[in-house]
């Protein structure tokens, strides 16, 4: 999972080739932000517990990786591609897998691969995107700001279609989406005195002198009569006391797909069951 809010991810990669005299293989990928990673394709035993061991497990091993992956280890893909991790261990874990994302970078969150145990989750369907078969779609109908539901037709989303990523970090929305909803945020704001934007967050505060701050609950309105609450953290996005910005960002187009990114999902429990086909939410699934 790759981590820089000032863009979207989203893998473009290839089928790995294989040369016929030396045997080797060798994969390239390529990320929306023209990150790219080139190496062997690999097939090695897998051993994640004692008990949990996955043979003949497909991996990349990257010999030229360049871009945004901001020192990482390496990436664990989750996706819908035959060997995705969740794929190539469908016969232990069902193809089901939870997470959640702490609100801070000094908090505890989980990855938990199997069954979830928490009762409060609520189930929607994933939808159809048209991009690519291995995102996960989210059906968007509605949001709401301060218990209010914004005047956004549920077109909106369809027309370009949405996904949930938790490699892009800041949620980006129709422009028609966005504006409503900022200039409704504003309108509880406005106590607050306003701070200057950064890349793409153009809604910002100074809240240097504030003890306390009040800001409006926002909600996304999914599939299956599914509301998902956003957390404060999933809301504003701290680059200092003195720039606290709203954290959603526009599309260029209303047609572009709409990204239900990582820091709107933080303290949720988030449970993809890809074998039922649907996608769950909970609140403080960091607990």
């Amino acid at each position: 999972m790759k981590n820089n809010f000032l863009q979207n991810i989203a893998i473009t990669g290839n089928d790995p080739g294989c040369a016929t005299l030396t045997k080797s293989c060798i994969y390239g990928i390529q990320y929306g932000d023209q990150s790219f990673s080139v190496g062997y394709f690999s097939r090695e035993r897998l051993t994640l517990t004692s008990t949990d061991v996955i043979d003949g497990f497909l991996f990349g091993c990257g010999q030229n990786n360049q871009g945004l992956f901001g020192g990482s280890a390496g990436l664990l893909g989750l996706g819908r591609h035959p060997i995705s991790f969740v794929q190539q261990t469908s016969q232990k874990y069902h193809k089901t897998f939870s997470y959640c994302l702490p609100s801070t970078s000094s908090g505890v969150g989980h990855l938990t691969f199997g069954a979830t145990s928490n009762s409060y989750v609520k189930y929607t369907p994933f939808s159809t995107v048209s991009q690519s078969n291995s995102f996960y779609g989210l059906d968007i109908s509605g949001i709401s700001v301060g218990g209010t539901k914004l005047p956004i037709s549920s077109s909106i989303f369809s027309s370009g279609g949405a996904i949930i990523d938790s490699g892009t970090v800041i949620t980006r929305l129709p422009p028609t989406a966005y504006a409503s909803l900022r200039d409704s945020f504003k309108k509880g704001m406005t106590k607050y005195p306003t701070a200057s934007g950064v890349s793409i967050l153009d809604t910002c505060y100074d809240l240097s002198g504030t003890n306390t701050v009040s800001i409006p609950k926002i909600s996304f309105f999914l599939g299956s009569g599914v509301t998902v609450e956003i957390a404060a953290q999933g809301i504003l996005y701290v680059v200092s006391l003195k720039q606290v910005c709203l954290a959603f960002a526009p599309n260029g187009d209303d047609s572009d797909i709409t990204i239900f990114g990582n820091v709107q999902q933080r303290t949720l429990e988030v449970v993809y069951d890809v074998g039922s086909g649907k996608i769950g939410f909970a609140s403080n699934g960091c607990k």
